[in-house]
């Protein structure tokens, strides 16, 4: 299926001349998704024709050696960010490769991101895909059997299933990496979104985007989006926590603790009517709001200035492994596979 000289779960070291295929899922009415196997990338999502994430135009274009980026991806072996680039494991300390000044960020410059996935099943609204990840890859111990799926429903929800294995312990967060903008201009600003996220606490961070180890309240601070607010309120004022990532690039508790029942979060366009609410069986919920996008050009020679796109990454929480909180440990034992579940639900 995929025309270069490469084989299925190798990273691509010469992919200029590849051919990368794009699956469409369709519900048949309001909802388009489009994915590329490398790195299980959605590169367009289609709400009643109105594309609602920043990307390129072609496939190819998401290939390293034409842009570094993380648009639409799966990311792992271990989303956010690990401290230092170094877990323990079984008493041994592990060093990873640092890519975001001394941590390691997204597995490493080589992560899933640009891994080809196999296609396991494909139909009008479902995709399958896997990959395994093997011992050593990146530096992470153990081979990892992962598994990403798709699927679209009659309500206008996208869901998304991950599942991963592991022959000995090692560490696992997916995710996945979609800036969404609903303006309906992937070059606009998102400060007029709203965005409700059913959270009473987040992780204050470091001056290297590491949590402190404690949760702290949002109440009283600009991180209290309990009612929905403009995501631009609060953005700029003078409050350490927004000055050290230029914007929100911060870990929420949700308050939904694991279950789909309730949303854990919902975002809205006022200039398309376009909402989006989310449910997830993640205990966290990075929010980043585009701050360190510089203009990179996306689909139809679109630039993307920094806050044109909010990523909302449903997920363990950021350096789990080096933390132990008890509802989000970040660690994958041979004998607990890894699950979670994301449903992003459109409305118009």
């Amino acid at each position: 299926m995929y025309l270069c000289s490469v084989i299925h779960n190798i990273y691509y070291m010469n992919t200029s001349s590849c051919h990368l295929d794009v699956f469409t899922l369709s519900n048949g009415s309001n909802l388009q998704v489009d994915v590329t196997p490398l790195g299980c990338r959605i590169i367009r999502l289609l709400v009643h024709g109105t594309d609602v994430v920043q990307g390129f135009d072609k496939a190819e274009d998401y290939l390293p050696e034409r842009h570094v980026s993380y648009f639409g991806a799966v990311v792992g072996r271990y989303a956010n960010r690990l401290a230092g680039g170094r877990i323990a494991l079984d008493w041994d300390i592990i060093q990873l490769p640092q890519n975001s000044g001394p941590n390691c960020l997204h597995g490493g410059p080589q992560g899933w991101q640009y891994a080809v996935f196999n296609v396991e099943e494909s139909s009008e609204r479902k995709l399958v895909l896997t990959h395994v990840s093997p011992d050593g890859d990146n530096g992470f111990p153990g081979t990892v059997h992962a598994r990403v799926t798709y699927t679209l429903d009659d309500d206008d929800s996208l869901r998304i299933d991950y599942h991963a294995e592991t022959d000995r312990l090692t560490v696992i967060n997916m995710t996945n990496h979609s800036y969404f903008n609903l303006n309906g201009d992937l070059s606009s600003s998102i400060h007029n979104h709203l965005l409700q996220i059913d959270a009473d606490r987040y992780t204050p961070i470091n001056e290297v985007s590491i949590p402190l180890g404690k949760h702290a309240p949002v109440d009283g601070t600009p991180f209290d989006f309990r009612t929905a607010k403009p995501i631009g309120q609060d953005i700029d004022v003078n409050d350490p926590q927004l000055l050290i990532g230029r914007g929100y690039d911060h870990n929420f508790v949700l308050n939904t603790r694991g279950s789909l029942e309730h949303p854990c979060a919902r975002l809205e366009s006022p200039l398309t009517g376009i909402a989006m609410e989310i449910r997830t069986t993640a205990p966290g919920m990075q929010v980043y709001t585009g701050n360190f996008l510089d203009g990179i050009v996306g689909k139809g020679g679109t630039p993307y200035p920094a806050r044109s796109a909010v990523c909302l990454e449903t997920q363990m929480y950021p350096d789990s492994p080096n933390h132990r909180w008890p509802e989000s440990t970040g660690y994958l034992h041979p004998d607990a596979p890894f699950d979670s579940t994301t449903i992003f639900t459109f409305k118009h």
